[in-house]
């Protein structure tokens, strides 16, 4: 069907010169512009498992630490770089002195890390088992305490009785 403007014709359309033109207008708006195939996938094939691009398949523990050094890395990365700016603008830019501000955080780092394996290990090597000498008689004291809370603020009060 032919479809002429408005603008060239001063008549009105006819109810189905509008329908008509309703429906290529429509036709026009949603024509589609991608195909989607919703074909399921079958999720057990003869194909081995490929590694994907990314991080490489690891446990949970090792994907954890993973994370902590990369955030790691990047809170050294902004701190080196600040102090790096700073110098530079200072104009003591000087090789020694870039070395000691950049392997002070280092060695402080891995100082910790040696004092906690150190304490790790001195509590898996110290003795559990004690011995008490006593001379003389032995006098043994036995107390019973009675406690009662009472009140919406907890009012506790304890009573000693030998």
């Amino acid at each position: 069907m032919e479809h002429t403007d408005r603008t060239t014709s001063d008549r009105p359309l006819t109810e189905s010169e509008a329908a008509d033109r309703a429906r290529q207008l429509i036709d026009e708006a949603y024509k589609p512009t991608s195909f989607r195939d919703e074909t399921p996938v079958p999720q057990y094939g003869q194909t081995p498992p490929v590694a994907q691009p990314g991080r490489p398949p690891m446990s949970q523990r090792a994907t954890d630490l993973s994370g902590l050094m990369l955030s790691g890395s990047v809170a050294a990365l902004s701190v080196g770089g600040a102090t790096s700016l700073v110098l530079y603008t200072l104009g003591q830019v000087d090789p020694v002195t870039l070395a000691v501000g950049g392997a002070g955080p280092v060695a402080l780092v891995l100082a910790v890390g040696s004092l906690i394996r150190s304490v790790g290990r001195a509590k898996q090597d110290m003795h559990t088992e004690h011995h008490h000498h006593y001379q003389g008689g032995v006098v043994q004291n036995t107390t019973h305490v009675d406690q009662t809370t009472k009140g919406v603020f907890a009012n506790t009060r304890n009573q000693v009785r030998r």
